[in-house]
C-alpha cells in the first residue's frame, strides 16, 4: 500500500483522561488515502529538544464524512506529552499509512470478537466502525485498571455490543479480560487483539484452547517505521522480522510466545 507524508490539519484536541488524549485531523487539500484497521501512522515531534524521532500511533478512525482521521495518544515521556499540547489549527506531519492491519472478516456469519486494554482500544474502535460497513456487528471486550480508565465507550457501544472488566470491579465483571464470563458463555469465529503483552499473551492462550484464529497487535518499540532501523525487531516463526512493516498485526502461529 503506497505511504504519503501530508501536513495535516487539527481539527479538534479532546483530553480524553489525565493520560490520553485524542488528535482529529484533516488534509485540507485532499481526500486522505485508504486505511486499513490496525495500521498506524509516524507522526512528526514539534518543540522537543529531548524528541528526534516520530512517534507510532495507531489509526483510531477515519470518518470519511469530515475526512478526519483520529490518533489516541498515550502521554508516556516528552514525545507524546509535546503531541497533547498541540492545538486546534496546528499542523501535524504524518507519515501514513504504515504495516499491516488486522484480517477483515467476509462472511456475514463471524462472530468477530474484539478485546482491547489501555491504549490498545485505539485500533479496534475503527476495526468495528468498518465491520458496521460492512452489515457485521463486532463484540468488544475492554479491560482496564478501573472505570475512570475506560475510553470511548459511548462510541464502542454504537458500533456493537461492549463487555468490561475493571481490575478493582469499578465497572463490568472484576478482573482481566480472560476472566470475563462472556469466553465462557459465547463462541467466536475470529479474535482480534491489542494491549499490553501480558493480556494479548492470555487471550491468544485462551483462542489457542478454544481452536479460534487470533490477531495480535504488538506495541513494539519503533523508531523509523518503515523496517530499516531493526528496532522494533521480533523472533517469529518465520525468524527476525520488523515488526512496523511485517506487523504490526500477526497470527499468532507466527510468533514464538509460550502459549
Amino acid at each position: 500500500m503506497k505511504k504519503y507524508i501530508l501536513d495535516l490539519t487539527l481539527t479538534a484536541v479532546e483530553r480524553l483522561h489525565e493520560r490520553y488524549v485524542l488528535l482529529k485531523a484533516t488534509d485540507t487539500t485532499q481526500p486522505l488515502p485508504e486505511m486499513i484497521p490496525g495500521q498506524f501512522a509516524q507522526l512528526e515531534i514539534k518543540g522537543s529538544k529531548q524528541t528526534f524521532l516520530r512517534r507510532p500511533i495507531s489509526i483510531h478512525n477515519l470518518d470519511r464524512k469530515q475526512n478526519q482521521v483520529w490518533f489516541l495518544v498515550q502521554t508516556v515521556g516528552d514525545g507524546t506529552r509535546q503531541l497533547a499540547k498541540m492545538q486546534v489549527g496546528d499542523t501535524l506531519n504524518v507519515i501514513l499509512p504504515l504495516g499491516n492491519g488486522f484480517t477483515m472478516p467476509t462472511d456475514a456469519s463471524a462472530r468477530v470478537l474484539l478485546v482491547g486494554g489501555g491504549v490498545g482500544v485505539a485500533p479496534l474502535l475503527y476495526m468495528g466502525a468498518v465491520m458496521k460497513e460492512k452489515g457485521l456487528e463486532p463484540t468488544f471486550l475492554l479491560g482496564a485498571r478501573s472505570a475512570g480508565d475506560l475510553l470511548q465507550l459511548n462510541k464502542f457501544k454504537a458500533l456493537g455490543r461492549v463487555f468490561v472488566t475493571t481490575e478493582d470491579g469499578s465497572e463490568g465483571e472484576k478482573g482481566f479480560v480472560t476472566q470475563h464470563s462472556l469466553l465462557q458463555q459465547e463462541k467466536f469465529t475470529q479474535i482480534s487483539v491489542c494491549g499490553p503483552k501480558p493480556m494479548m499473551v492470555a487471550v491468544a492462550r485462551y483462542a489457542k484452547s478454544v481452536d479460534t484464529p487470533c490477531e495480535v497487535s504488538l506495541e513494539n518499540m519503533m523508531a523509523c517505521g518503515l523496517g530499516a532501523c531493526l528496532c522494533c525487531v521480533e523472533d517469529t516463526e518465520m525468524g527476525n522480522v520488523c515488526v512496523c512493516k511485517e506487523g504490526p498485526v500477526f497470527d499468532i502461529k507466527k510468533l514464538k510466545w509460550q502459549i
